[in-house]
């Protein structure tokens, strides 16, 4: 490599690479809405209840406390 600031952009773009991989990785395998199994239960969505946490991160929302709002199925 000609210019030394040529490895610190790969080394940028490498971090930045793999951070967007582990991402979708994340999301594609612990997303309640995402089924990889068409055997068992291939709507394994339904199986949350309203009070159960499945985002990553949320802010100052108590879900014992949350009402369910929409109907039985």
């Amino acid at each position: 490599m000609k210019h030394p600031s040529s490895i610190l952009l790969f080394v940028f773009i490498g971090v930045e690479g793999t951070g967007a991989v582990l991402y979708i990785l994340g999301l594609a395998l612990f997303d309640p809405e995402v089924s990889w199994d068409r055997k068992n239960y291939p709507e394994s969505w339904k199986k949350l209840g309203p009070h159960d946490q499945y985002k990553l991160y949320s802010v100052k929302i108590d879900y014992s406390k949350l009402k369910k709002e929409g109907p039985d199925f």
